[in-house]
């Protein structure tokens, strides 16, 4: 439910309502917003009695949430969150915002390489995976805390923000010394001890949808993470498996103004891995823009015929540069930029 406080209610009375919600056994969260302040309390509160919170002086009303996601839910909070990716830039807002670079860390001259030709093309950010999750044992799995270390040296030449995987709880203390953004793979979304982990940081989050996860799954997943303190999370879409062979995985654009329906929360799209064809990547870009994605992430690399994780998916700089050029057309006639 939410605590709704009246224009003007005081300090004292806001600290009041804090105080009997703990005393109820339930969390506070106080959004402080343009006209009004209100307090999320997150919990089961199922058989709590409501009448207690409603009666206090200063309360102008208590809603309850019906979605079994609170802290994500729009009747949480009406204005669209707007993430800061460090001093480079943010998803959300007007602004398309894009993050592109290879699949994974692989050569500290390659890196830079690509680095430069994203920034010049309009990126905000670079991916890149310091530690890989492959499906085979024997695949490369990334060059750890010196991959990290190239992306660090990737942003201090090009102002770019570093958006890297975080695999597991032991791996948070490096990415967080060096990323600006902790991404959550597809196969970590249900991950729960990590979601709580990522929680407790201060980092933003970008949480990959899960390849068989449902919807209301996806933001329960963005419940745990935002439940434990860090509201500053991106939802990213970036395929789901189906029946079909054509593409890597099926890339279901209608999820993203659903989100944006049930959730004040951004939503970025990731048509490298929703097709798993870098002929098709450029064409999903400018979809996924039209309906309303605040932002893109794409894997880009100079050599993709040679590149140790999929390259059958990586743009060159070239191809990403034309393809940013048709995206500002796409962002103008939605009226957004790019």
């Amino acid at each position: 439910m939410i605590v709704v406080m009246k224009p003007g209610a005081s300090p004292q009375q806001l600290d009041h309502i804090v105080k009997l919600v703990r005393e109820m056994g339930l969390k506070d969260h106080v959004i402080v917003g343009t006209e009004r302040t209100v307090v999320a309390v997150i919990g089961d509160d199922r058989f709590k009695d409501k009448s207690r919170l409603e009666s206090v002086e200063g309360v102008d009303k208590v809603v309850p949430i019906l979605a079994p996601y609170k802290m994500a839910s729009v009747e949480m909070k009406k204005e669209r969150t707007s993430v800061k990716l460090g001093a480079a830039g943010a998803i959300g807002g007007m602004k398309v915002g894009v993050i592109a670079g290879p699949c994974s860390v692989e050569d500290r001259v390659k890196l830079l390489e690509v680095a430069h030709a994203v920034k010049e093309a309009g990126a905000i950010a670079i991916r890149g995976g310091a530690f890989k999750p492959r499906t085979s044992p024997y695949a490369f799995q990334g060059l750890a805390e010196e991959g990290l270390k190239y992306l660090a040296e990737a942003r201090e030449k090009t102002g770019l923000a570093i958006v890297t995987e975080v695999m597991s709880i032991e791996q948070i203390p490096a990415c967080v010394e060096y990323a600006d953004v902790l991404q959550i793979g597809a196969r970590n979304m249900q991950n729960f001890n990590l979601l709580s982990r990522v929680g407790e940081t201060t980092k933003p989050v970008l949480l990959k949808r899960g390849m068989s996860a449902t919807l209301e799954e996806f933001l329960l997943a963005a419940e745990y993470i935002m439940a434990r303190g860090n509201t500053n999370v991106i939802l990213c879409e970036r395929g789901i498996r189906t029946f079909e062979d054509y593409v890597r995985n099926t890339l279901p654009l209608a999820i993203v103004p659903e989100l944006h329906r049930r959730s004040h929360l951004p939503v970025v799209v990731d048509p490298s891995h929703g097709t798993g064809k870098s002929y098709l990547v450029a064409d999903m870009c400018k979809a996924a823009v039209a309906c309303g994605a605040d932002g893109l992430i794409i894997e880009v690399h100079g050599d993709p015929e040679h590149a140790m994780t999929d390259g059958a998916q990586s743009l060159t700089p070239k191809q990403f540069s034309e393809m940013m050029k048709s995206i500002k057309r796409i962002a103008a006639a939605v009226d957004r930029e790019a």
